[in-house]
């Protein structure tokens, strides 16, 4: 049986981990969304402000997964971890901020280039934590639990021990991010089924502001011991 050990859940507004809200976005503030987040949890990557808005929502989620739940990557060695994305607009947002500096410019950003291919930002988690995993980035009209849990028992059987998954939909200012950690026999989680994934990517943030750590019952994770 597998089961989700840790999760972030970030919106255009809140993002929240294991159920706890963590950052809500000011209004009127002179950073981006995102800029906001890496700053009130001090993040320190300086490379973080050159990716695109894709691979700074996979950076900032994974590492707030790695702060909620302290180790909850330390027990695997570096091929152990699988990473397995998905989203329904690919890269089409810096797509088309890449076409909109050529128009304006008459000359293509590279830096925006880099970042015109959606699996890109399985290489920057990968390089942050130094993983050499399986990984995978899909692309699916719409959220499809049963492709993370099938494509899961995949890499499990091919001999991963955990996994890195995610929803990131970002376009045109719309965020809709859910990762979420998942182990084999973890008992601290919540089972990894269609129902409960669909209950975490849907679940309206502002519900989470005052909800006990220790249940596990809406998808709250435990802490782990």
């Amino acid at each position: 049986m597998n089961f989700i050990t840790g999760y972030c859940r970030l919106n255009e507004d809140v993002c929240a981990v294991n159920g706890e809200i963590v950052s809500t976005r000011t209004a009127g503030s002179d950073d981006t969304w995102f800029k906001q987040i890496y700053k009130q949890h001090e993040f320190v990557y300086p490379k973080f402000y050159k990716m695109d808005l894709l691979a700074q929502a996979g950076y900032l989620t994974s590492e707030l997964i790695k702060r909620g739940s302290p180790g909850i990557f330390s027990g695997y060695q570096d091929d152990e971890i699988a990473m397995v994305f998905s989203n329904s607009s690919s890269s089409a947002d810096t797509d088309m901020r890449f076409l909109k500096s050529y128009e304006d410019n008459a000359s293509p950003s590279p830096s925006l280039f880099v970042y015109t291919l959606p699996n890109i930002i399985l290489g920057e988690v990968a390089i942050l934590n130094k993983w050499y995993g399986e990984n995978m980035f899909a692309v699916f009209p719409k959220f499809t639990p049963d492709f993370f849990i099938n494509y899961i028992n995949i890499t499990i059987g091919g001999g991963s021990k955990a996994a890195l998954c995610g929803w990131l939909e970002i376009l045109e200012g719309k965020v809709d991010v859910l990762l979420f950690f998942v182990e084999t026999n973890e008992q601290n989680g919540v089972p990894l089924t269609p129902e409960n994934l669909t209950n975490l990517l849907t679940k309206n943030l502002q519900s989470t502001k005052n909800a006990s750590q220790h249940s596990t019952g809406n998808g709250h994770i435990k802490r782990r011991p």
